[in-house]
């Protein structure tokens, strides 16, 4: 197969188990045929080492759901906690109307109909409180 990154990547999004390069001789190809035959995964050295290089590089974090605002996220991470509007309102420093014009943006913004449909959204999503080790 070819070296280059888009394809050994290509390859495993498409679930490849195993990439190996084409100068493999015929023993260790028939090896990486029985690897893999077995459920296992089996890489040639060369891409082996630019995997790990590539997975050893710090990527930038994406928090889930973009189209929420900071305000937005703060909320519904609270709700995810399962508080009621009341105390979000109290724990963030808003007006109970506040929170619930925050709520309805999420709503359609998330394209839910209610809040235990945001909820399970959110919690699918690993989206948390940054206060959640206060409480």
């Amino acid at each position: 197969m070819y070296e280059d990154d888009e394809s050994v990547f290509a390859a495993m999004r498409a679930g490849a188990r195993g990439y190996v390069l084409k100068d493999m001789d015929g023993d260790d190809f028939a090896r990486a045929l029985q690897v893999v035959g077995n459920g296992e995964a089996i890489f040639s050295r060369a891409i082996a080492s630019r995997m790990m290089a590539f997975f050893a590089q710090p990527r930038p974090t994406s928090r889930p759901f973009p189209q929420l605002t900071e305000s937005e996220h703060a909320v519904l991470a609270l709700m995810s906690r399962g508080l009621n509007n009341a105390t979000i309102a109290r724990d963030l420093n808003l007006t109970l109307k506040t929170v619930r014009n925050y709520i309805s943006n999420i709503f359609r913004k998330l394209a839910v109909a209610d809040r235990s449909q945001a909820i399970v959204r959110a919690r699918e999503a690993g989206l948390q409180s940054p206060n959640d080790d206060k409480r």
